[in-house]
Order: structure tokens, then C-alpha cells, then sequence
């Protein structure tokens, strides 16, 4: 009897931005003859490469990769997109036999998959052109005028939006899929702001500044896309009201806070197998792939 959708396993490796998620992906997934699916709200932009430390084409020949590049920086992109791609590229891998690795920091882009998320309301092009320009602020003001509760992450314009298309109405989880493994990868903060750091300072000498330059040409800066915090951080640089170095410092800091913000996330869920060894990650492949 062939396995339900829900039944196959998946690998979800999760964690802080530069805590070293892509490298024991690849690492797993060669081992294992295993494709990553990218569960990151940023490198499903096309172009917006270096900043948003978007798999590498080296990585991407050395292991097959799904849901990058799927859109343009001014094109509208909800996590009901990601999940339809992630779960169309999870049935794909699966039927040809190999093992699919769901692999980012975005935590509702995992959740989605994993629990089958059902959205309610589709996209409406009428509140996106009237409030696609808004402010944070306006949207949230907007919002607690029609007694909408303010979502989570209330500082982000799209999802402040999409907020106001459904009326604030949750996605309801579907059927959870009953063979995921959550391996969880985490590095102490010290550790964590020196590997940014260094990474900063490896887009900067990439071109990272010639992308956003590039990028803000191409779209302006009112795009959501461009509001990722390696984009943003070099505006007032790129604007003569900052140095090189106080840009690279903000571009650290909002790191910093993302990781914050995802090790909360990530810590509320019991079933992620936090480990300190890559060693320890291919016991718990081997055991969910033998079952």
C-alpha cells in the first residue's frame, strides 16, 4: 500500500539565522540522498541573493533545492504560497524516492507544512492597492479600528495586510504529518554574533552593496521585500547619513534580534531534538527513515 502524503517522512532542520542550519543540511541531505525544501520568507525573492544568505550556486549543484527564486522582490508572496509550493515539492521528492529536508528559520512557513495549515481568504488586490503603501503604524491603526487583533509580528506591513484581508481570521491547522523529525540547531550568543559578524563582512565583500543599489533601482525602498534587515540597514548608508561600518553593525543587530525572536519560537516547540554534534542528527535520521 503506497504511503499517504501525511505518512512520508520529513526532515525539519530549524534554528537562529547563521546558527549553521545550511551546512548540516547539505551535509544530511548528501548522506541521505535527501533535497531541501528553503522554509525563508526572504530567499523566495529573485535577485535578493547575498543579503539574504540564499543558498549558494555551488550548494544549490551540490544538493537539489526547492522554493527559491519563486518571485519577484515587488511581487506579493503570503506563507499560503509558500505551503502550497512546499507541500507540491515535499510530493515530488517523496515520489521520486528521495528524502525531502525542510530547512529555514521561518517558523510559520514550517508550521504550515508540518500541521497542514488551511487559509482562510484569499488574496485581495482592493486592500493591497489601498493599503500597499501604508506604514506599520497606519496598518496597525487601521486594524484596531475595525477590532482586529494585531498579529504577532505587528511590525511587518505584509503580514499587517494580509491581517486586514482575512479580518483576522487564523489559519486552522489540518492534519499534522504523523512522520516529521525536528532537528534543532543552536550555537551560545557570543558564538552566534561572531558568525554574523563574519558574515556580514562576507556579503560586503560579495557585493552585497552593489545588490542593494541594484535592488532599490530596480523596485525603491517602499517594496516589503527590501524591508528584510540586510537591505534595510544599508539605506542610510546608501543615503550618505551612515558609514560603512555603522551599516554593517545594523545589519549584526537586526540579526541578532531575528535570532532572538526565532530561538522563542523554536523553544516553545517540544518535539525539536536540539543537538550539539551533526553526529547526533544522523541516529535521528536513521531511526525516522527505518520506521
Amino acid at each position: 500500500m503506497e504511503p499517504k502524503p501525511n505518512d512520508t517522512p520529513l526532515v525539519a532542520i530549524v534554528g537562529e539565522t547563521g546558527a549553521g542550519k545550511t551546512a548540516l543540511a547539505l551535509w544530511l541531505a548528501e548522506r541521505f540522498q535527501g533535497e531541501i525544501i528553503c522554509a525563508d520568507s526572504r530567499t523566495v525573492y529573485e535577485g535578493m541573493d547575498i543579503g539574504t544568505a540564499k543558498p549558494t550556486a555551488a550548494e544549490q549543484a551540490q544538493v537539489p533545492h526547492h522554493v527559491l527564486d519563486v518571485v519577484l522582490p515587488a511581487q506579493h508572496f503570503a506563507v499560503s504560497d509558500f505551503k502550497q509550493l512546499a507541500d507540491e515539492a515535499v510530493e515530488d521528492i517523496t515520489r521520486r524516492g528521495k528524502v525531502p529536508f525542510l530547512v529555514g528559520g521561518t517558523g510559520l512557513y514550517v508550521d504550515a507544512v508540518v500541521h497542514d495549515y488551511q487559509f482562510r481568504g484569499a488574496a485581495n488586490p482592493a486592500v493591497r492597492r489601498e493599503w500597499g503603501g501604508a506604514s506599520a503604524e497606519q496598518l496597525q491603526a487601521a486594524l484596531t479600528a475595525r477590532g482586529i487583533p494585531l498579529p504577532s509580528n505587528a511590525g511587518n506591513p505584509r503580514h499587517l495586510i494580509r491581517t486586514l484581508e482575512t479580518a483576522g481570521t487564523p489559519p486552522a491547522a489540518g492534519t499534522p504529518r504523523r512522520s516529521v523529525l525536528y532537528i534543532g540547531v543552536s550555537i551560545p550568543r557570543e558564538a552566534l554574533r561572531a558568525k554574523i559578524v563574519r558574515r556580514v563582512d562576507n556579503m560586503v565583500a560579495q557585493g552585497l552593496v552593489d545588490e542593494v543599489k541594484k535592488l532599490v533601482s530596480t523596485y525603491g525602498w517602499d517594496v516589503p521585500a527590501l524591508q528584510a534587515p540586510g537591505y534595510k540597514a544599508f539605506r542610510s548608508y546608501l543615503e550618505g547619513n551612515a558609514t560603512l561600518d555603522q551599516a554593517k553593525e545594523a545589519f549584526v543587530q537586526a540579526d541578532m534580534q531575528l535570532a532572538k525572536r526565532q530561538r522563542t519560537w523554536f523553544r516553545r516547540n517540544k518535539s525539536i531534538h536540539w543537538i550539539s554534534k551533526r553526529e547526533e542528527a544522523v541516529d535521528l535520521v536513521t531511526t525516522i527513515l527505518s520506521k
